[in-house]
């Protein structure tokens, strides 16, 4: 795997990677807009900057790139200046770099290094599965004039005398209650019959069994030894919980089993969800049956634990 996909991964988790000795890439959280001009819609996402000035290696890319690959950290070091050699060929000879997902570099006029971020791909987690979209434009027409000169001439005053013009409206409510009373004590009735006649039925396969038993006639010459018999209750399938807060997305499974063991120790009832589109492990703090208990617990958790918390609805095997 090319180094460009480390940094692009890297940059899902942490608002600055670091390459050295060439700069560094910067993420600023931007929220949900609405672009006036054209009713475009554009969900919440990162905005990516570069930064010349960071070159020092802080370790993270040369560490994530060793564990990913299985190399030697000082190996990784040196597949990252090979990385940096090329990028800083090809700008010296006046081409245009891009880097895949993130944005290109080029030299200006200035002799100056500029950079032009992408803005197809979106770094926040939380945005997952939200795309732009672009909305009708809603037309209102009002006839300012023409209502101001008839109010002249003919004032609108709602009074007694006009609501009683349409006393229809009054009846129409009142025999939809009328109807909506007179169902719910039609079911409770028809539950009422229901129940005494399953308990009629109840008394009378009682007394009919009793009948029979005293009519019996038993003759054990050799009695059997006692059994116990155990009624086996059945087993109700629990609604399947399909709403999932998730905690986050690991490239490893070692990764993935130390951040349920972390949560366990919160308190939370936290599971492994399936692998996502870009073949992380996900993680959940719990999971819920109703959209309503996960919204209220994903608040409370985005407020005391992780404000990078999201919701995803997932119906899992």
């Amino acid at each position: 795997m090319n180094t460009a996909t480390y940094i692009s991964e890297l940059l899902y988790r942490y608002e600055c990677v670091i390459i050295p000795d060439f700069g560094a890439f910067l993420t600023k959280r931007e929220s949900a807009s609405i672009h006036s001009a054209t009713n475009a819609f554009y969900p919440p996402k990162k905005l990516i900057s570069f930064n010349r000035q960071l070159q020092n290696n802080d370790g993270l890319l040369a560490n994530y790139i060793a564990s990913a690959e299985q190399i030697s950290y000082t190996d990784a070091i040196s597949k990252i200046q090979r990385y940096v050699a090329s990028l800083k060929n090809e700008l010296t000879n006046g081409k245009r770099v891009s880097i895949e997902g993130i944005g290109s570099f080029f030299v200006s006029i200035e002799d100056t290094l500029q950079f032009e971020p992408f803005e197809q791909h979106n770094y926040l987690t939380e945005a997952f599965g939200l795309s732009s979209f672009v909305s009708p434009t809603i037309q209102r027409e009002i006839y300012k004039e023409e209502t101001e000169s008839l109010e002249e001439k003919a004032p609108i005053a709602f009074t007694p005398e006009k609501r009683r013009e349409r006393p229809y409206l009054k009846y129409a409510a009142v025999l939809a209650i009328a109807i909506g009373v007179s169902g719910f004590f039609g079911v409770k009735k028809y539950n009422d019959q229901t129940i005494t006649y399953n308990d009629n039925e109840h008394k009378e396969a009682t007394e009919t069994i009793k009948q029979r038993i005293q009519e019996a006639t038993f003759e054990i010459s050799s009695p059997l030894p006692a059994i116990s018999l155990s009624t086996l209750k059945e087993e109700v399938p629990s609604k399947a919980h399909k709403y999932h807060i998730v905690a986050g997305a690991f490239r490893f499974i070692d990764n993935a089993n130390k951040k349920i063991e972390e949560l366990q120790e919160k308190g939370f009832s936290p599971r492994l969800i399936g692998i996502n589109q870009f073949g992380l492990h996900q993680v959940s703090y719990v999971s819920f049956s109703t959209r309503q208990e996960a919204l209220t617990a994903l608040q409370e958790i985005k407020n005391t634990n992780d404000k990078r918390a999201w919701l995803l609805v997932k119906e899992l095997p």
